[in-house]
């Protein structure tokens, strides 16, 4: 195919992700970013318009004259950024805002997988206030609170504690006018993402989160402290399993509506000692760090498969992934996920190691770089180490070598990324 101009909407380490990935396709001849972050600069051209500014994105499109947008983060496509795009007939990676509620509403989501058979935890959704203590008797703690709002993967309660649930329930019911109280899935998480059009769908190999902040799946929720993939979780049963149990029948709704969905499906699983995948959540687009560590898998050209699924052609073209291991390891900032201490120079990040199939590198995400060249932070998940190895021991070794070396004060990351494999 043609080489051909793309725009990256969002300006998070998956937004490095995806660049980095483009970068390296013999499809794409030039790169934009809107807004991007101090990493996309370094391989695009950076615009300063908000990823949730719909008709500033749509413009920047048509004045750019570029040939695809990829969308990152979830609040555009909610805001119906790709539905605009498609009036337009600009080729949009990311599916139209309908597509957007599995993850912009968890009670959609629910609902649609009740309809539809796909295997998930039961589910009540708590309106009233005088409701609340009765709701809980009819599940086991934990009990998991959900808001059903975009809340960055932390808008959601897991506790042990009665009180601590009700005031979750309270809150969620005061803020929302409702709450979802959902039953408790026991085994190991696990997710895969899958590219979609209405011709197809591809699963990318399966990768595992790891949401807590402290070691030992301790401490707080945040938005994700590191990942790895392939995850061996995912044995070719379960992943055979959620094919046909919940990517199929996904794909059959998804596909045969008014507008196809076209773009990435996350499919959060929640694997027991069985084997039985069920469905924790879906996502809709590429996940935070999931992205970092299945984009460096394309073998094939990353920009052409984008392109294909866009384009609603994605069974015309051959996608492979390669056999390597990829890990990645965030380096937060103080007070993170609580209130981050930010504007603290970084020092180090500019490390990579190349050496035959190994190598590692950052993918940045809440860090700045002034007129200086120097970086200094911004967010809570400063950055991402990715390291890539022909096993997930040597990977691991690489992330953790390099983000030991980089200065951020006050800094910390988790030291057991990959635990449950290794």
């Amino acid at each position: 195919m043609e080489s051909m101009d793309v725009l990256v909407v969002g300006n998070g380490g998956r937004e490095h992700a995806i660049v980095m990935g483009l970068s390296r396709s013999q499809s794409v001849a030039g790169l934009h970013c809107a807004p991007g972050n101090a990493g996309t600069s370094l391989l695009a051209t950076n615009h300063e318009v908000p990823a949730t500014d719909v008709e500033g994105v749509v413009s920047l499109a048509h004045d750019l004259e570029v040939s695809l947008v990829v969308v990152g983060p979830e609040a555009p496509l909610v805001a119906g950024l790709a539905d605009r795009l498609k009036e337009e007939r600009i080729p949009c990676f990311g599916p139209h805002s309908e597509g957007a509620m599995l993850e912009g509403s968890k009670l959609h989501a629910k609902l649609l997988m009740d309809e539809l058979g796909v295997p998930t935890g039961k589910f009540q959704v708590i309106r009233d206030k005088q409701s609340i203590e009765k709701s809980l008797e009819n599940f086991q703690p934990p009990w998991v609170v959900k808001r059903d709002v975009l809340a960055g993967g932390k808008g959601v309660t897991v506790t042990t504690s009665r009180q601590e649930a009700l005031n979750s329930m309270l809150s969620g019911i005061e803020s929302d006018g409702f709450v979802l109280l959902e039953e408790h899935l026991s085994g190991e998480e696990a997710s895969v993402l899958v590219i979609m059009d209405e011709s197809g769908y591809v699963m990318l190999p399966p990768s595992q989160d790891h949401k807590r902040a402290l070691d030992g799946d301790s401490g707080p929720n945040t938005g994700g402290m590191g990942a790895y993939a392939p995850a061996p979780i995912v044995t070719p049963s379960v992943l055979a399993r959620t094919r046909e149990e919940i990517v199929e029948p996904m794909h059959h709704h998804l596909r045969n509506g008014p507008t196809p969905y076209r773009g990435c499906l996350y499919v959060g699983l929640m694997i027991d000692e069985g084997g039985s995948p069920k469905v924790v959540e879906f996502n809709a687009r590429l996940g935070d760090p999931e992205a970092q560590v299945t984009i460096p898998l394309f073998h094939s050209d990353f920009g052409e498969a984008l392109m294909a699924t866009a384009s609603g052609r994605l069974n015309e073209i051959d996608v492979e992934f390669s056999q390597m291991h990829v890990s990645t390891v965030v380096l937060a900032s103080e007070g993170y996920p609580g209130s981050a201490i930010i504007a603290r120079p970084i020092e180090g990040w500019d490390a990579r190691i190349e050496e035959g199939q190994v190598m590692g590198f950052c993918h940045l995400s809440g860090a700045i770089m002034g007129e200086d060249g120097r970086l200094s932070s911004s967010g809570g998940r400063v950055l991402s180490v990715t390291g890539i190895a022909p096993s997930l021991g040597q990977a691991l070794d690489v992330s953790y070598q390099i983000i030991e070396g980089i200065k951020l004060e006050g800094s910390h990351f988790r030291k057991d990324i990959g635990f449950r494999a290794l």
